[in-house]
């Protein structure tokens, strides 16, 4: 029994050695084993890290060369786009100073065509002008004629001038107007400046019917009129532009001049003799009266009218007759009929200064 037990001791005295020795080998292989794996690991990250290492460079290097290539890419093509936009802001340029050129080219061949049609056009009114000048020239009395003025009165036949002062007006014109051309008698009126502004129509067909328009001044203001001897022929030239005007004829001329007041006498008989002169030297003749109805002077009647005329054209074979239209003068159209019918049976004709120069 006891040989057994001690067997048994011994036996397992050597199995602990070697489990130990066992474990002991075990450990170092284990950590052999661990080391080489380490070991083998970072060989491995190594060559990962290596591989890697490269791929990135070559990355890197791809990305630098594209980063690189696209940058020479863009300044080229920004080159190209700059030398692009260079050129055509040239031809831009060229272009714009080309058409600035061009305008101005344009411009001063308008400019030079326009200046040749303002002188073409001056041109044209200056010789308008002058021809309205000449026929205007021309279309004043001569001597002669204003002889006949003058000699008007001395007739061997009985002949009546009817003249009307200080119009038109659309009050008592018309009415006149319409008595003559029923008793076909052709009247002269010699019509004011200031009257004659808002009455063209009136003086229309005055012209139309036959009249001779004669010219009265502009003002009928004896303190104006008679200010001085030129005056007088400022009132006329003044009259007789607004007479033109109405008719539409800027070379009309009413060549015949009649002093307001009359001729002679008054407190301006010095300067009138004078004025006689100036007018005489424009081709201008002037006319009095030798008959008269007061139809501005007191004649307030017909009975009255018919008085002045008859005791003023008593002995005379030719008379001109001095009436008025003025707006006021209403009596003055009413009357006509029995002046021209009294002046007829008296062996009277009737003319007026057409028929003298």
């Amino acid at each position: 029994m006891v040989n057994y037990n001690i067997e048994v001791g011994e036996k397992k005295k050597t199995t602990k050695k070697e489990i130990i020795i066992l474990s002991i080998i075990a450990i170092i292989l284990v950590s052999a084993a661990i080391f080489g794996g380490i070991e083998l690991a970072k060989k491995r990250n190594l060559a990962k890290n290596s591989i890697n290492s490269e791929n990135t460079e070559y990355a890197q290097s791809k990305i630098e060369n594209n980063v690189q290539s696209n940058k020479e890419g863009n300044i080229q093509s920004t080159n190209e786009q700059v030398n692009t936009n260079q050129g055509n802001n040239t031809n831009q340029v060229q272009n714009l100073n080309q058409t600035e050129s061009s305008g101005k080219d344009q411009n001063n061949q308008n400019g030079a065509s326009n200046n040749n049609q303002l002188d073409q056009n001056n041109s044209a009114e200056q010789s308008r002008q002058e021809q309205n000048n000449q026929e205007a020239s021309e279309s004043r009395l001569t001597a002669k004629q204003i002889e006949a003025i003058d000699k008007i009165y001395s007739s061997k036949e009985k002949v009546a001038y009817l003249t009307f002062d200080d119009g038109p007006s659309s009050t008592v014109t018309p009415k006149i107007l319409d008595t003559l051309k029923k008793e076909n008698i052709k009247a002269t009126f010699f019509v004011l400046g200031t009257m004659a502004k808002s009455n063209a129509s009136l003086l229309k067909r005055e012209k139309a019917e036959g009249h001779y328009i004669a010219n009265h001044g502009y003002s009928h203001v004896y303190s104006k009129v008679y200010e001085n001897e030129n005056k007088p022929l400022e009132e006329y030239e003044k009259t007789n532009k607004i007479i033109a005007e109405a008719l539409g004829d800027s070379t009309y001329q009413a060549n015949v001049f009649r002093f307001p007041g009359g001729s002679v006498g008054g407190t301006y008989d010095k300067i009138k003799t004078k004025a006689k002169k100036v007018l005489k030297e424009k081709g201008i003749a002037y006319l009095d009266w030798n008959c008269l109805t007061n139809d501005a002077a007191g004649s307030d009647t017909k009975e009255e009218i018919m008085k002045s005329l008859k005791s003023t054209c008593k002995g005379k074979n030719s008379i001109v007759v001095l009436m008025h239209d003025a707006p006021n003068k209403k009596l003055t159209a009413e009357t006509l009929p029995d002046v021209i019918a009294y002046l007829r049976s008296q062996g009277y004709s009737f003319k007026n200064l057409y028929d003298v120069i």
